[in-house]
């Protein structure tokens, strides 16, 4: 019986560290597990802030980009737009008045170099021909005028559109002073030729009275 009791003892006494032993190996690996488990938790909250990093950065380039956009399609409305500084530019006025003058002088000179039988058919196809031409350019101008003064017409600044009609204004300016150069050596053309025909009117009227 004693000796039952002393196995059973000694049996018990090696059972009981490797029961500990046991013990500290699972708690070895549950401090393993929380530890991965932490980890883990761990990741995933700098997966997530990684994410939200993204997506806002994404969203403000997304914005930025819209808003430029945006700024870039206000500005190019804008340059469809006619300020008050343009209407209001004294010269689209004297461009107007360019033309006015322009068809008076070159039809009244029209008229006179007609009525005064002084140039055959040929010379006249020419005189009319010259006019014509610069009425034709001189309609271009105001057309162009009109397009660069018309809201959304053209993309173009302040700036530009004052230039282009500085540009209209001076063409016009120099159709005018061509049409002058030219009526004005076609007058002194006809004071000639009237003379010529004076003379010899007179030389006949004075063959008539010798003879």
């Amino acid at each position: 019986m004693k000796k039952r009791i002393v196995i059973w003892g000694i049996f018990l006494a090696m059972l009981v560290p490797s029961k500990h032993l046991a013990q500290a190996q699972e708690m070895q690996q549950l401090l393993l597990n929380i530890e991965k488990l932490a980890q883990f938790k761990q990741i995933l909250q700098d997966m997530k802030k990684g994410y939200v990093i993204l997506n806002g950065g994404y969203n403000t380039i997304k914005d930025l980009s819209q808003g430029n956009f945006s700024l870039h399609q206000t500005f190019m409305d804008g340059l469809m737009q006619v300020s008050p500084n343009v209407r209001k530019y004294k010269r689209i006025g004297e461009i107007a008045n360019y033309q006015m003058l322009l068809v008076k002088e070159y039809k009244g000179a029209l008229r006179r170099f007609k009525s005064s039988s002084l140039f055959d058919d040929k010379e006249m196809r020419y005189i009319e021909k010259v006019y014509a031409n610069l009425f034709k350019q001189s309609l271009r101008n105001l057309d162009e005028l009109t397009t660069v003064i018309t809201a959304n017409k053209l993309r173009m600044s302040d700036d530009e559109r004052l230039e282009s009609i500085d540009r209209i204004y001076a063409d016009m300016q120099d159709k005018l002073v061509f049409l002058r150069n030219f009526n004005a050596n076609t007058s002194v053309l006809t004071i000639q030729r009237s003379k010529e025909y004076n003379d010899v009117n007179a030389l006949r009227d004075l063959y008539k009275v010798i003879n």
